[in-house]
């Protein structure tokens, strides 16, 4: 159990932002096996803590790497990247714009004749946008030179609003289907 290896290798998965979801899983349950606790039965309670510390590393590992919101700042943090810093907002003056037209959208759902209509108008239009934004992120980060990492990391920005306006739709929907 090495809990220096980031968690491409834990998986044996090339660092890529393109994973195989199958092959992450099938490793992942190799792993799993490995550290059931019946296996740790008649080891050192120390031995068993490690073992469950190892579980704990190995399920986040594949949180992170399943989602590719998360892969995509991970990678950024093997870059050397803070993504997690409180200053990390898109100053793109466009994006914060467009995220206001799609935000006022959503507050006009609720008296919309049809805002279920709406609400699927926003998906599309949001789930187009991240698509782009994810072929953008892919291509900045490959590049790998600082100024590259940089458009990289705001794309990781910019995704992240996105992603949380698309929980939002999510949570509208339910909201109206009660």
């Amino acid at each position: 159990m090495d809990f220096r290896q980031n968690y491409f290798e834990l998986f044996g998965l090339p660092v890529s932002f393109a994973v195989e979801q199958v092959v992450l899983q099938q490793r992942y349950q190799e792993l799993q096996k490995s550290l059931h606790p019946d296996r740790h039965a008649a080891a050192s309670s120390q031995q068993q803590r490690m073992a469950l510390q190892y579980a704990t590393y190995v399920n986040e590992g594949l949180a992170t790497l399943k989602s590719p919101l998360k892969r995509a700042g991970y990678l950024l943090q093997l870059a050397g990247l803070d993504v997690r810093s409180e200053a990390n907002t898109t100053k793109d003056v466009n994006f914060l714009m467009q995220q206001m037209e799609w935000r006022e959208a959503l507050q006009e759902a609720n008296a919309a004749t049809d805002p279920f209509a709406v609400l699927n108008s926003v998906r599309d239009e949001v789930g187009q946008a991240r698509d782009g934004l994810y072929q953008r992120f892919v291509s900045a980060w490959q590049q790998g030179d600082a100024d590259s990492l940089a458009q990289a990391h705001e794309c990781h920005r910019q995704l992240q609003f996105m992603h949380k306006l698309l929980d939002e739709v999510d949570a509208m929907e339910e909201r109206l289907d009660d």
